[in-house]
Protein backbone atom coordinates (compact mmCIF):
# COMPACT_ATOMS: atom_id res chain seq x y z
CA UNK A 1 0.00 0.00 0.00
CA UNK A 2 1.48 3.50 -1.12
CA UNK A 3 0.88 6.51 0.83
CA UNK A 4 0.49 9.79 -1.66
CA UNK A 5 0.92 12.86 -0.67
CA UNK A 6 -0.08 16.17 -2.62
CA UNK A 7 2.18 18.93 -2.34
CA UNK A 8 -0.01 21.36 -3.72
CA UNK A 9 -2.46 20.74 -1.02
CA UNK A 10 -0.34 22.01 2.09
CA UNK A 11 -0.47 25.46 3.44
CA UNK A 12 2.34 27.63 2.45
CA UNK A 13 4.27 29.14 5.17
CA UNK A 14 5.20 32.55 4.68
CA UNK A 15 8.88 33.17 4.19
CA UNK A 16 10.37 35.47 7.12
CA UNK A 17 11.64 38.55 5.86
CA UNK A 18 15.80 38.41 6.39
CA UNK A 19 17.03 40.70 9.10
CA UNK A 20 18.22 42.77 6.23
CA UNK A 21 14.95 43.69 5.07
CA UNK A 22 13.67 44.11 8.92
CA UNK A 23 16.13 46.50 9.48
CA UNK A 24 15.53 48.56 6.69
CA UNK A 25 11.78 49.03 7.63
CA UNK A 26 12.72 50.76 10.95
CA UNK A 27 11.75 54.40 10.75
CA UNK A 28 14.58 56.69 11.11
CA UNK A 29 15.03 58.05 14.60
CA UNK A 30 14.10 62.09 15.19
CA UNK A 31 17.91 62.38 16.67
CA UNK A 32 19.21 61.33 12.97
CA UNK A 33 16.79 63.27 11.04
CA UNK A 34 17.48 66.48 12.82
CA UNK A 35 21.36 65.81 12.45
CA UNK A 36 20.70 64.84 8.08
CA UNK A 37 19.02 68.55 8.46
CA UNK A 38 21.52 70.47 10.22
CA UNK A 39 24.61 69.00 7.87
CA UNK A 40 22.47 69.92 4.88
CA UNK A 41 21.82 73.80 5.81
CA UNK A 42 25.24 74.04 6.57
CA UNK A 43 26.25 72.43 3.38
CA UNK A 44 24.20 75.06 1.30
CA UNK A 45 25.57 77.79 3.36
CA UNK A 46 28.82 76.11 2.45
CA UNK A 47 28.23 76.34 -0.82
CA UNK A 48 26.72 79.77 -0.84
CA UNK A 49 29.97 81.16 0.48
CA UNK A 50 32.16 79.07 -1.38
CA UNK A 51 30.51 80.85 -5.09
CA UNK A 52 30.53 83.85 -3.59
CA UNK A 53 26.24 84.28 -4.02
CA UNK A 54 26.37 86.11 -0.62
CA UNK A 55 28.87 88.62 -0.29
CA UNK A 56 31.27 87.20 2.88
CA UNK A 57 30.63 90.54 4.45
CA UNK A 58 26.82 89.22 4.98
CA UNK A 59 27.64 85.39 4.94
CA UNK A 60 30.78 84.20 6.24
CA UNK A 61 31.90 81.05 5.38
CA UNK A 62 31.55 78.13 8.16
CA UNK A 63 34.83 77.83 7.97
CA UNK A 64 35.25 81.79 8.61
CA UNK A 65 32.66 81.17 11.72
CA UNK A 66 34.43 78.24 13.41
CA UNK A 67 38.14 80.16 13.14
CA UNK A 68 36.45 83.80 14.85
CA UNK A 69 34.56 80.94 18.00
CA UNK A 70 38.75 79.58 18.09
CA UNK A 71 39.49 83.16 17.96
CA UNK A 72 37.27 84.15 20.35
CA UNK A 73 38.31 81.52 22.96
CA UNK A 74 42.00 82.12 22.85
CA UNK A 75 42.27 86.31 22.14
CA UNK A 76 39.06 87.10 22.93
CA UNK A 77 36.93 90.65 21.24
CA UNK A 78 36.53 93.63 22.75
CA UNK A 79 38.95 93.17 25.40
CA UNK A 80 37.22 90.11 26.76
CA UNK A 81 37.69 86.35 26.36
CA UNK A 82 34.46 84.26 24.63
CA UNK A 83 34.37 82.96 28.03
CA UNK A 84 34.65 86.29 30.30
CA UNK A 85 31.76 87.16 27.76
CA UNK A 86 29.57 83.86 28.23
CA UNK A 87 30.09 84.07 32.03
CA UNK A 88 29.08 87.78 32.34
CA UNK A 89 25.94 86.98 30.68
CA UNK A 90 25.42 83.54 32.26
CA UNK A 91 25.77 85.23 36.00
CA UNK A 92 22.99 88.09 34.57
CA UNK A 93 20.93 85.25 33.39
CA UNK A 94 21.21 83.34 36.62
CA UNK A 95 20.37 86.12 38.76
CA UNK A 96 17.50 87.31 36.76
CA UNK A 97 16.54 83.57 37.59
CA UNK A 98 16.81 83.23 41.00
CA UNK A 99 15.26 86.68 41.58
CA UNK A 100 11.95 86.14 39.06
CA UNK A 101 11.66 82.47 41.09
CA UNK A 102 12.03 84.30 44.45
CA UNK A 103 9.00 86.63 43.50
CA UNK A 104 7.24 84.32 40.36
CA UNK A 105 6.67 81.20 42.58
CA UNK A 106 4.80 83.32 45.65
CA UNK A 107 2.92 85.20 43.42
CA UNK A 108 1.79 82.18 41.56
CA UNK A 109 0.53 80.41 44.87
CA UNK A 110 -1.36 83.65 45.93
CA UNK A 111 -3.01 83.41 42.49
CA UNK A 112 -3.77 80.07 42.80
CA UNK A 113 -5.18 79.55 46.04
CA UNK A 114 -6.60 83.19 46.87
CA UNK A 115 -9.36 85.12 45.70
CA UNK A 116 -7.47 88.19 46.83
CA UNK A 117 -4.23 87.29 45.59
CA UNK A 118 -5.83 86.82 42.12
CA UNK A 119 -7.38 89.80 42.07
CA UNK A 120 -4.34 92.10 42.92
CA UNK A 121 -2.02 90.38 40.57
CA UNK A 122 -3.66 89.05 37.79
CA UNK A 123 -3.60 92.98 36.68
CA UNK A 124 -0.52 93.07 36.99
CA UNK A 125 0.65 89.58 35.37
CA UNK A 126 -1.58 90.29 32.59
CA UNK A 127 -0.30 93.56 32.00
CA UNK A 128 3.78 92.55 31.59
CA UNK A 129 3.31 89.30 30.15
CA UNK A 130 2.45 90.56 26.16
CA UNK A 131 5.07 93.36 27.18
CA UNK A 132 8.35 93.24 24.94
CA UNK A 133 11.52 94.09 27.63
CA UNK A 134 12.46 96.86 24.70
CA UNK A 135 9.08 98.21 25.70
CA UNK A 136 10.00 98.88 29.29
CA UNK A 137 14.05 99.18 29.13
CA UNK A 138 14.40 103.19 29.31
CA UNK A 139 12.32 103.14 31.69
CA UNK A 140 14.22 100.83 33.93
CA UNK A 141 16.75 102.42 33.20
CA UNK A 142 15.54 105.85 34.64
CA UNK A 143 14.13 103.70 37.79
CA UNK A 144 17.57 101.80 38.26
CA UNK A 145 20.29 103.06 36.76
CA UNK A 146 22.49 101.87 33.93
CA UNK A 147 24.55 99.13 35.65
CA UNK A 148 23.72 95.43 36.20
CA UNK A 149 20.96 96.33 38.20
CA UNK A 150 19.13 97.80 35.36
CA UNK A 151 20.04 94.23 33.14
CA UNK A 152 19.07 92.05 35.85
CA UNK A 153 15.50 93.81 36.20
CA UNK A 154 14.63 93.72 32.82
CA UNK A 155 15.55 90.28 32.17
CA UNK A 156 13.89 88.74 35.50
CA UNK A 157 10.66 90.93 34.50
CA UNK A 158 10.37 88.49 30.91
CA UNK A 159 10.98 85.63 33.25
CA UNK A 160 8.40 86.54 35.89
CA UNK A 161 4.97 86.10 33.61
CA UNK A 162 6.30 82.27 32.84
CA UNK A 163 6.84 81.23 36.47
CA UNK A 164 3.64 82.77 37.80
CA UNK A 165 1.32 81.70 35.44
CA UNK A 166 2.83 78.01 35.50
CA UNK A 167 2.74 77.95 39.50
CA UNK A 168 -0.41 79.34 39.26
CA UNK A 169 -1.71 76.74 36.43
CA UNK A 170 -0.13 73.93 38.81
CA UNK A 171 -1.88 75.08 41.89
CA UNK A 172 -5.39 75.00 40.80
CA UNK A 173 -4.22 71.22 38.75
CA UNK A 174 -4.06 70.23 42.48
CA UNK A 175 -6.04 66.93 43.02
CA UNK A 176 -9.26 68.09 45.78
CA UNK A 177 -9.26 65.35 47.33
CA UNK A 178 -5.72 64.93 47.92
CA UNK A 179 -6.13 68.45 49.37
CA UNK A 180 -9.77 66.79 51.81
CA UNK A 181 -7.80 63.79 52.70
CA UNK A 182 -5.26 66.05 54.23
CA UNK A 183 -7.71 68.05 56.02
CA UNK A 184 -9.38 65.13 57.18
CA UNK A 185 -6.47 63.88 58.97
CA UNK A 186 -6.02 67.44 60.73
CA UNK A 187 -3.52 69.33 58.49
CA UNK A 188 -3.70 72.81 58.90
CA UNK A 189 -3.98 75.38 56.05
CA UNK A 190 -0.50 76.05 56.04
CA UNK A 191 0.63 72.20 56.17
CA UNK A 192 -1.77 71.90 52.88
CA UNK A 193 -0.23 74.26 51.67
CA UNK A 194 3.61 73.33 52.16
CA UNK A 195 2.85 69.06 52.13
CA UNK A 196 0.45 68.70 49.95
CA UNK A 197 -0.27 71.90 47.09
CA UNK A 198 3.09 72.99 46.37
CA UNK A 199 4.78 69.69 45.89
CA UNK A 200 1.86 68.44 43.39
CA UNK A 201 2.92 72.22 41.43
CA UNK A 202 6.80 71.34 41.74
CA UNK A 203 6.36 69.66 37.82
CA UNK A 204 4.54 72.88 36.54
CA UNK A 205 6.68 75.43 37.91
CA UNK A 206 9.74 73.23 36.73
CA UNK A 207 7.96 73.74 33.04
CA UNK A 208 7.51 77.43 33.75
CA UNK A 209 11.47 77.88 34.82
CA UNK A 210 12.30 75.73 31.31
CA UNK A 211 10.13 78.52 29.69
CA UNK A 212 11.33 81.51 31.35
CA UNK A 213 15.03 80.75 30.53
CA UNK A 214 14.59 80.62 26.87
CA UNK A 215 12.57 83.99 27.74
CA UNK A 216 15.53 85.49 29.38
CA UNK A 217 18.48 83.95 26.57
CA UNK A 218 15.74 86.54 24.13
CA UNK A 219 15.99 89.41 26.13
CA UNK A 220 19.93 89.11 27.06
CA UNK A 221 20.62 90.84 23.62
CA UNK A 222 18.73 93.76 24.42
CA UNK A 223 19.50 94.18 28.40
CA UNK A 224 23.40 93.93 27.14
CA UNK A 225 22.83 96.50 25.01
CA UNK A 226 22.73 99.30 27.94
CA UNK A 227 26.40 100.37 29.09
CA UNK A 228 27.35 96.77 29.43
CA UNK A 229 31.22 95.91 28.81
CA UNK A 230 31.07 92.62 28.71
CA UNK A 231 28.52 89.48 27.91
CA UNK A 232 27.20 87.70 24.80
CA UNK A 233 25.02 90.09 23.46
CA UNK A 234 27.28 92.94 24.35
CA UNK A 235 30.22 91.15 21.84
CA UNK A 236 27.58 90.73 18.88
CA UNK A 237 26.51 94.15 19.24
CA UNK A 238 30.15 95.68 18.86
CA UNK A 239 30.93 93.19 16.21
CA UNK A 240 27.76 94.42 14.13
CA UNK A 241 28.77 98.07 14.39
CA UNK A 242 31.92 97.36 12.86
CA UNK A 243 30.57 94.46 10.70
CA UNK A 244 32.51 91.56 11.57
CA UNK A 245 29.40 89.40 10.76
CA UNK A 246 31.47 86.09 11.47
CA UNK A 247 32.14 87.32 15.56
CA UNK A 248 27.98 88.24 14.78
CA UNK A 249 27.10 84.59 13.97
CA UNK A 250 29.98 82.92 16.31
CA UNK A 251 27.26 84.97 18.69
CA UNK A 252 24.72 83.86 17.82
CA UNK A 253 25.78 80.15 17.77
CA UNK A 254 27.02 80.06 21.36
CA UNK A 255 23.90 81.59 22.23
CA UNK A 256 21.83 78.79 20.74
CA UNK A 257 24.10 75.69 21.91
CA UNK A 258 24.28 77.45 25.52
CA UNK A 259 20.51 77.71 25.53
CA UNK A 260 19.93 73.68 24.11
CA UNK A 261 22.54 72.73 27.10
CA UNK A 262 20.40 74.54 29.65
CA UNK A 263 17.64 73.09 28.34
CA UNK A 264 19.00 69.57 28.30
CA UNK A 265 20.12 70.22 32.02
CA UNK A 266 16.50 71.63 33.03
CA UNK A 267 14.84 68.40 31.61
CA UNK A 268 17.20 66.31 33.37
CA UNK A 269 16.57 67.77 36.98
CA UNK A 270 12.94 67.93 36.03
CA UNK A 271 12.93 63.82 35.74
CA UNK A 272 14.87 63.26 38.21
CA UNK A 273 13.23 65.56 41.03
CA UNK A 274 9.08 64.36 39.19
CA UNK A 275 10.18 61.36 37.18
CA UNK A 276 6.29 60.56 37.45
CA UNK A 277 5.26 63.67 35.07
CA UNK A 278 7.18 62.24 32.10
CA UNK A 279 5.23 59.53 32.09
CA UNK A 280 2.26 61.66 31.43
Amino acid sequence: MTLSTDVTSLPEVPAKNPPCERAERRPLPVAAISAITVAVLVGLWALAAAYALVSPVFLPSPRQVVVAIYNLIVTGFVDATLAEHLGASLTRIFGALAASIAIGIPAGLAIGTSRIGRGILDPVVEFLRPLPPLAYLPLIIIWVGIGEASKITVIALSMLPSIILSTSAGVRGVSKDHVNAARSLGASRRQVLSDVVLPSAVPSILTGIRIALGAGWTTLVAAELVAATSGIGFMIQSAAQFLVTDVVIAGIVVIALVAILLETIARQIERRLVPWASHH
